[in-house]
């Protein structure tokens, strides 16, 4: 299959990417990444092994990257990765 995501969120003056991806069969997990400046701030990665056989395995998998990256994102806003001893919003 091998979709994915990608986004530049802007928040406090600063550019963020996040990056979410599917491994396919032979790595079946989804993986994001969220970035500042090129570096990783942040990763959630989430195995989908157990449901490899699923008639509905395309539109499961992207639901979970849906779901995944917007779950990244809305942490990202929620103050989730300021660094620490910065206040949260």
């Amino acid at each position: 299959m091998r979709l994915g995501m990608n986004q530049n969120i802007e928040y406090k003056g600063t550019v963020y990417h996040v990056q979410t991806e599917d491994g396919g069969v032979k790595n079946p997990a989804v993986t994001t990444l969220l970035f500042v400046g090129g570096n990783i701030l942040a990763s959630k990665k989430t195995s989908y092994a157990d449901i490899l056989k699923s008639d509905q395995l395309d539109a499961v998998v992207k639901g979970l990257i849906k779901e995944q990256h917007a779950s990244v994102v809305k942490g990202l806003l929620d103050g989730a990765y300021n660094k620490q001893g910065e206040e949260k919003p």
